[in-house]
């Protein structure tokens, strides 16, 4: 009879619990499940036709989706994020979801809400995602909502599918957006929405959009005639005067630097990809720019993780605009100028986005990191500025 112990007790001032694990090439991963909505938003950059059957016929398939999250759990995965288009779209959602809480993935899921069921919200009551559910919420009344989506009923639809939620004791919390429809609900929007169970703080909005990651040139006037002014939404986001300073000193402390020569200064494709709904593997959600994606039917997850990806962010810059400038800018943090951005805008991965370096600009001049008239990346004692801003007590407020 073998008498090897089962158990073996060991010191834990001694011992590392970690000693034989692997490191993980894949933290997370977000799966775009479809581009199709049944909204059609005035404001979104991927949504395409629920009925567009041509995409439909495209989609990953049950399986390979399954597939693909074994692939990404094996690279010690620990969370997948299903987005879209509208995710619950696919007949098929609660066998993907299921199959992605079996494997021990953490679950979050995109959604409008308007298509929750009672059979869905049991099975997210039965089956916890162990993320909240994020739901986007276009207006606080039908004529708002619906002029946002476009779609008749679609109020109604997420009033309903938000009430499925909160019935099911399924814990989820909602995001808004500012457009002209709904601007001056913004308020309403954040009352509102405290009311909801473990809500409590003033929910997210999206305000400086993102045009449409594919480029589609339609589509991008319509998001541009849509977007607002740097300077007013830099007054709505600085509107908690108190809240925003102290947040920012949190990020500044982290953030604030000069990227230099790097192109690719934010972590896509660092422990994090996207999949899209046709098995395309990209290191972030909005970057398609075809010199930097990954097709997973001619290769696999782990290569992609370990070779192509970390090539892709050796990457440097030859824009003699973009060294000039974003290279030395110490605010590069706090710019939303990335890869991404260049990428929606311009169709390359390092052209200077003017519309985020004018917010960066504002944001900094509100907080005193820069003067009227300069130009961040001519100030050569950024780094001090920052130290100051981080550690001074709260300014009074710009005249």
């Amino acid at each position: 009879m073998d008498d090897t112990p089962y158990i073996s007790i060991e010191k834990t001032t001694t011992t590392s619990l970690w000693k034989n694990r692997q490191p993980s090439l894949l933290g997370q991963l977000d799966m775009e499940l479809t581009e199709r909505c049944n909204n059609n938003c005035q404001h979104c950059y991927i949504n395409l036709p629920e009925d567009d059957l041509r995409a439909k016929s495209k989609e990953l398939s049950l399986p390979r989706i399954k597939e693909i999250l074994r692939d990404a759990v094996s690279l010690g995965c620990l969370r997948v994020r299903f987005t879209g288009g509208e995710p619950l779209l696919r007949p098929d959602f609660s066998e993907i979801y299921l199959a992605a809480r079996r494997m021990g993935l953490k679950v979050l899921v995109f959604t409008n809400a308007t298509l929750v069921t009672p059979e869905l919200a049991r099975l997210f009551s039965e089956v916890p995602p162990l993320e909240k559910i994020e739901v986007t919420v276009y207006g606080m009344r039908r004529e708002s909502y619906e002029q946002v989506s476009r779609k008749p009923g679609s109020f109604s639809a997420a009033q309903n599918g938000i009430d499925l939620l909160l019935r099911h004791k399924v814990p989820f919390m909602v995001k808004g957006v500012v457009l002209p429809a709904n601007k001056s609900e913004m308020e309403e929007f954040s009352l509102w929405a405290r009311k909801f169970p473990g809500i409590d703080y003033p929910p997210a909005h999206a305000i400086f959009f993102d045009l449409n990651c594919r480029r589609n040139e339609k589509r991008n006037r319509l998001i541009k005639a849509l977007r607002i002014k740097p300077e007013e939404g830099v007054e709505i986001i600085t509107r908690d005067r108190s809240g925003y300073l102290k947040s920012m000193k949190q990020f500044c402390a982290k953030f604030m630097a000069a990227g230099g020569e790097n192109i690719f200064c934010c972590g896509s494709g660092s422990g994090g990809a996207s999949v899209d709904a046709y098995g395309v593997l990209q290191p972030c959600l909005l970057l398609r720019h075809p010199d930097v994606v990954y097709d997973l039917e001619k290769g696999s997850l782990r290569d992609a993780m370990e070779n192509f990806f970390p090539a892709m962010r050796r990457r440097k810059s030859d824009n003699a605009e973009y060294l000039a400038r974003c290279a030395r800018c110490f605010l590069k943090g706090l710019c939303e100028q990335c890869p991404a951005k260049s990428w929606m805008e311009h169709g390359t991965l390092d052209t200077p986005v003017e519309y985020h370096c004018d917010i960066a600009h504002l944001q900094a001049r509100y907080m005193g990191l820069i003067g009227e008239n300069e130009l961040a990346w001519e100030v050569v004692d950024g780094k001090s500025r920052v130290e100051k801003f981080v550690n001074q007590d709260e300014q009074p407020a710009p005249a």
